[in-house]
């Protein structure tokens, strides 16, 4: 067994990975920019290391005794000049395997178009393992068609599209061609390629066994879940439309399904299969990979972070998008944490929402008459909370004392809702951050939240600072006065 590390170990990828190497005996690391993203992570035994490939600096800690690097980092959310990003961020990390000795990189890509012709993305992928290339340790590549899993880009894009919009006005790309892969698919070939001296500086695509159009691949979904769905090929939608139409549609992120949609307008099909005969292996159906993924979602129990809006829910309804949309508002003051809290937990109830309260107290009349609990429930305590806990039509899911509270919506929704509070320091001063996250379902999920979202500043925002105004005037009530 090897100590394997992961670097953008909260990304997709890596929060998939990381239970599949230590189910196979690895010492495994995590690595990621910011280390509170992996604390809340059910992992035992993995070290845990905040890392910045863009600071060499900051890598030798959790390179230092590694045998195996795993590199999943892409800076595709990091605006126009993400390509020399990549590239430094490849040529840094090379540099720091090197120079601790480590004995492999394996490195996932994405597949190229067979055409030659292509995106800036999908370039950037293919630069990336030549930087890393460029240095002095073998790197095994794997380059991924789509991926279909829970939470992957192209499955919730796929998923949202059929359970949203019946009928689809469609661009050109439906008719372009892909090879899916299952998750657990290419999470084997990333396993099994840990300490493979035959993998060694070579280049593999990994793909699933069928090749399917993308409109045949939203057909087979809505086919799996028993809807029936209309898809109608236009030719003015380009690539950059169609993600600002699935940004309004679907809730998966736009930084996420743009790069993908980008690369839609061609065939990303495998030019070879030779890891195949490396590690035999029956792949999955596109089928198969559907079932396995929504039902891998009912089995999953709920995260303790929500911070990265998405969420598995316990026995999930198949409709509500894996991907949140959300209203997020800040507040901050000289205030110590302390008195924030306070404040956050005493939410509800006979005390309130603080901004508002007339349009909370509607909603929750609203919700009684279509058979919901209403606002009835109030509080068990006046400042006290526990996991469990009902307030109002939320229930209490997650507590960090003193930095978090996680409520979930009972009230009758279209979809799943959360209300998350995090309180942290900056400088000399006390943050608030409000998060709201909604999970539609269906068309009338998203008919819901856009309903409501010009209210959602004044809602969020309101109590956001209310309750921070709040939190400075106790503090300043309870401050010791001075004598003479």
């Amino acid at each position: 067994m090897a100590v394997v590390t992961v670097f953008g170990a909260s990304g997709y990828i890596g929060s998939n990975l990381i239970p599949q190497l230590i189910q196979a005996g690895h010492t495994v690391r995590a690595v990621a920019r910011n280390k509170q993203t992996l604390e809340g992570r059910p992992w035992p035994d993995v070290q845990l290391f905040a890392g910045d490939v863009l600071d060499i600096s900051s890598l030798d800690s959790p390179l230092a005794g590694t045998d195996v690097a795993i590199y999943l980092v892409h800076s595709m959310g990091s605006g126009k000049s993400f390509e020399q990003l990549d590239r430094k961020a490849a040529e840094n990390f090379a540099e720091a395997a090197a120079k601790y000795r480590v004995s492999q990189i394996i490195y996932l890509g994405g597949i190229q178009p067979s055409s030659g012709r292509n995106t800036r993305h999908l370039t950037s992928r293919a630069e990336t393992g030549d930087c890393l290339r460029k240095g002095s340790v073998p790197v095994t590549e794997l380059r991924a068609g789509m991926i279909v899993g829970a939470g992957s880009a192209a499955f919730e894009v796929i998923r949202d599209i059929v359970y949203h919009l019946p009928i689809m006005i469609t661009p050109r790309w439906v008719n372009s061609s892909s090879q899916p892969i299952a998750l657990s698919d290419l999470l084997w070939y990333l396993t099994s390629s840990i300490g493979s001296v035959d993998t060694f500086g070579k280049t593999y695509d990994v793909v699933g066994p069928e090749t399917i159009k993308y409109k045949d691949l939203i057909h087979q979904f809505a086919d799996a879940v028993g809807l029936k769905r209309y898809l109608i090929p236009v030719p003015v939608l380009t690539p950059r439309l169609s993600s600002y139409w699935l940004d309004l549609v679907t809730a998966v992120p736009a930084n996420v399904a743009r790069p993908l949609i980008d690369g839609l307008k061609h065939d990303l099909l495998a030019s070879e299969t030779k890891i195949r005969e490396i590690f035999p292996r029956d792949l999955k159906s596109y089928m198969e990979a559907i079932h396995i993924a929504m039902e891998s979602e009912k089995l999953s129990e709920m995260p303790a972070r929500w911070t990265e809006g998405a969420i598995h829910f316990g026995g999930s309804h198949p409709e509500y998008s894996f991907y949140s949309k959300k209203e997020v508002a800040h507040g901050q003051a000289v205030v110590t944490p302390e008195a924030i809290w306070n404040q956050v937990r005493a939410l509800g109830g006979n005390n309130g929402w603080h901004a508002l309260n007339w349009l909370w107290q509607l909603r929750g009349v609203i919700d009684r008459l279509v058979g919901g609990v209403g606002m009835r429930r109030g509080r068990r305590h006046p400042t006290g909370i526990r996991v469990g806990d009902a307030i109002d039509f939320w229930r209490v899911v997650a507590i960090d004392e003193g930095k978090q509270l996680t409520l979930m919506a009972e009230m009758k929704l279209p979809g799943s809702a959360v209300l998350e509070f995090n309180i942290d320091e900056v400088d000399d001063e006390s943050r608030l951050t409000t998060s709201a996250y909604f999970h539609p379902a269906g068309v009338l999920g998203l008919l819901y939240w856009y309903i409501l979202t010009p209210v959602h500043p004044y809602i969020f925002r309101g109590m956001t600072n209310a309750l921070m105004a709040k939190a400075v005037q106790a503090e300043s009530y309870s401050a010791p006065v001075a004598t003479k």
